[in-house]
């Protein structure tokens, strides 16, 4: 076999990856699964997008490449949106790019910026795009433990000065996955600050702004004074509306890093299919009638699985935003074995922490993909593990 590259041999295994060949042999065997992995609801998206996709792909234009331009319409929809939203005025052409879903963009963005020699600054456990990302580009990934008592922040100030002098690239993603920490205002503002003094761009992964809970509204890094010039921020329909598989979402911010990235998207893909960019603007477009149930259900689901952990012996804290709950693995157990034993004795797929890094030790993360008396009876299958 022809030798395979250094930066591919040097990929951590991605999480997850045999889980759903282990899922169709226990269902086979007649076992009742519960996947509470990936975060991937099972609610249906926005009926305003479904019937924007209808009528989008019968129109023979919107099967054509619509390349890195897009539907100006959509660029238009997410320009409004994030005003409304966040106060944040944005050009539709050059501060706003359509992306196959966010994940695409934040490993493609690695390639503009980062080259052999260079790091990045990446949070540790973390959504895996950030590392992948930074090793493709043949940069070498710096990653940070996030621990409670730092309230699952990065402590920007402890940082090596060996690592922040060659780091390109700062990944900061809160609401967080998967910890479901949330960043104060301060904190923002120094990760701003920080990034400006150091020369080094701010990539705010901003996937789970609009899942939250309890009054909690999530900020825009975009709404800090001095991000607009070294900050790109990510937004993805697949979890406030529930299109995972619809792979679209968007990047918004510095016009530099914008032309940069949809530089390098020009050579690896033809940009989202245009239907879907025509029924993510619906999307948009129903937020205010739709989401607010959307967002009541997951908090539902929130309070079932928390309630119901705790009941059975875990230590399960309810966040205030995201689709996790983040909880500790019990009797000293390392993630992984915990998470198989669940998996392979009791039908239920969790997220070990370690499987998202190795600062993700002596957790697992549960997500709310589920109705509720399924939440329920997952946790009481996982209170029989203890």
């Amino acid at each position: 076999m022809i030798e395979l590259a250094t930066r591919f041999r040097t990929f951590p295994k991605y999480p997850l990856a045999d889980v759903p060949q282990i899922k169709r042999e226990l269902t086979q065997r007649g076992v009742d699964v519960i996947d509470l992995g990936a975060g991937d609801a099972d609610l249906a998206p926005p009926p305003a997008a479904v019937r924007a996709l209808t009528e989008a792909v019968q129109e023979p234009r919107m099967s054509r490449y619509g390349f890195q331009l897009g539907l100006l319409a959509f660029r238009e929809a997410v320009a409004a949106w994030m005003q409304k939203r966040f106060g944040v005025t944005l050009d539709p052409l050059r501060e706003i790019h359509p992306l196959v879903g966010s994940k695409e963009g934040i490993a493609h963005l690695a390639f503009c910026f980062v080259g052999p020699g260079d790091a990045t600054i990446l949070p540790d456990p973390g959504y895996q795009p950030y590392i992948g990302g930074t090793l493709l580009a043949g940069g070498e990934p710096h990653a940070v433990p996030l621990r409670p008592e730092n309230d699952f922040l990065i402590p920007l100030e402890e940082l090596p000065e060996t690592v922040v002098s060659r780091a390109r690239i700062l990944y900061l993603n809160y609401p967080n996955n998967p910890t479901a920490a949330i960043a104060p205002r301060e904190y923002l503002e120094q990760a701003v600050a920080f990034c400006r003094e150091h020369r080094m761009l701010l990539v705010y992964d901003n996937a789970y702004s609009e899942l939250a809970f309890d009054g909690y509204r999530a900020p825009s890094i975009l709404e800090i004074e001095g991000a607009r010039e070294i900050a790109v921020e990510f937004h993805s329909f697949s979890k406030t509306y529930n299109m995972t598989g619809w792979r679209i979402g968007w990047a918004a911010g510095s016009e530099a890093a914008i032309a940069a990235l949809s530089r390098v998207k020009a050579f690896v893909d033809a940009g989202p299919f245009l239907a879907v960019q025509a029924a993510a603007r619906a999307a948009l477009a129903s937020y205010d009638e739709w989401v607010p149930e959307n967002v009541a259900a997951f908090r539902e689901r929130r309070d079932a699985l928390t309630q119901a952990l705790c009941a059975h012996g875990f230590q399960a804290t309810s966040p205030r935003a995201t689709m996790y709950l983040w909880v500790p693995v019990p009797d000293a157990e390392a993630s992984e074995p915990f998470a198989r034993r669940a998996l392979l004795e009791y039908g239920v797929v969790i997220m070990p922490g370690a499987a998202l890094g190795p600062g993700g030790e002596g957790y697992f993360r549960v997500a709310l993909t589920r109705a509720p008396e399924r939440l329920r009876e997952a946790a009481r299958r996982l209170g029989a593990l203890r």
